[in-house]
């Protein structure tokens, strides 16, 4: 398995990279200096402001439940594609605090974690801890790019067809979790044999199918009982009230489809958040840094698909508890820093699109 250091792409024009210019991840060693400069000039960004966290997260969720009803009611498709649309982008912004959820203090942000499941996670079945203590394994030093990584695959290595079926999985993620929370939780509290499946296979969300979740415990056991009650109540009522006619089925359908439509975003932001090329070897952290992506390069279609500084994906696994709002002056600082030949501006590239047609061609070259 070798591995991509960089990869130029201008004006969106896919470039290959020479086979001289890539390296077995598992043969990189730590950047001593980027390491140190990464902690010593960053000290001083790890606070979160409760202030920005809220506002944006009460925004996105309020845009996006706003068109979402302008969807439904809509009278006609000119009004109602537009507003599902916005809909889809407002509320895959609020979604993705559940990815802040994994990694700040809640100290430092009170009732953040309940007012998000309570306004987002819960409604658009995806509560907080189906990613809390899944992907702090991502980022654990022993387990990233490896079989007990629940958020890797080795994706660029995979046949062609698998593309298209990470996908497909993305678009029946509203039905999956239906499923999940209004007919496999109750079952599962009746049936102990049940219930550790559940819990292994069917309450985390993941990419790698082997990965199986253990037991809760702590403070996380006492908030899983409640977020997966809360969205067990949520999805029971919401299928009766389709089921006598209360809600019409047309809303229902839109609510949907524009859940799976979050979630397919969502689907290709992760393509493209690592290269995908590590084969399952433990890996120093600079060579995890490698394997992710930045995509510094300011513009509208950036802050779309990777709003909540998911842009600078790589620069998170340097620094996992810097809050969203500092990763931008973080990069600013340590691309100031840090000399050309740094390891720090080998993970960063121009655009999605780029990034796309690379992975595409790797697994091209799998067949």
């Amino acid at each position: 398995m070798t591995k991509s250091l960089a990869l130029k792409v201008h004006d969106d024009a896919p470039v290959t990279t020479p086979a001289s210019a890539r390296i077995k991840l598992s043969g990189v060693p730590d950047d001593r200096a980027m390491l140190r400069a990464a902690a010593e000039l960053t000290r001083d960004l790890h606070a979160p402001n409760p202030r920005i966290y809220w506002t944006d997260m009460l925004l996105s969720a309020g845009i996006g439940y706003a068109a979402l009803a302008t969807t439904i009611l809509a009278p006609s498709v000119l009004l109602a594609v537009p507003a599902g649309v916005v809909a889809v982008l407002a509320l895959y912004r609020a979604s993705l605090f559940i990815h802040e959820l994994t990694h700040v203090k809640h100290a430092l942000l009170p009732n953040f974690r309940l007012g998000w499941n309570l306004l987002v996670g819960i409604p658009i079945l995806v509560p907080s801890f189906t990613y809390e203590g899944v992907h702090n394994l991502h980022h654990a030093r022993t387990r990233y790019g490896t079989v007990e990584d629940p958020e890797y695959l080795p994706l660029a290595l995979m046949k062609p067809w698998t593309l298209p079926v990470f996908l497909l999985a993305a678009m029946l993620l509203p039905v999956a979790m239906l499923i999940r929370f209004a007919v496999l939780a109750p079952l599962s509290a009746m049936f102990p044999k049940l219930r550790r499946v559940v819990v292994a296979k069917y309450s985390g969300l993941k990419i790698n199918p082997a990965f199986e979740r253990r037991e809760p415990e702590g403070e996380l056991r006492t908030q899983w009982f409640w977020q997966e009650l809360g969205a067990s109540v949520f999805s029971i009522a919401l299928l009766a009230l389709v089921a006598t006619s209360v809600i019409p089925l047309r809303a229902f359908g839109i609510y949907l489809v524009v859940i799976a439509g979050v979630a397919v975003i969502n689907q290709v932001r992760t393509l493209v958040a690592h290269l995908w090329e590590n084969d399952g070897e433990p890996l120093t952290v600079t060579a995890q840094y490698l394997d992710s992506v930045n995509v510094p390069t300011p513009g509208f279609f950036a802050y779309l698909w990777a709003p909540i500084g998911l842009r600078y994906h790589a620069l998170h696994h340097l620094l996992p508890s810097l809050p969203y709002h500092a990763l931008n002056e973080a990069h600013r600082r340590l691309s100031a820093a840090l000399e050309e030949a740094s390891a720090y501006h080998k993970a960063n590239y121009p655009t999605l699109r780029g990034l796309m047609h690379r992975l595409a061609a790797s697994t091209m070259g799998a067949r």
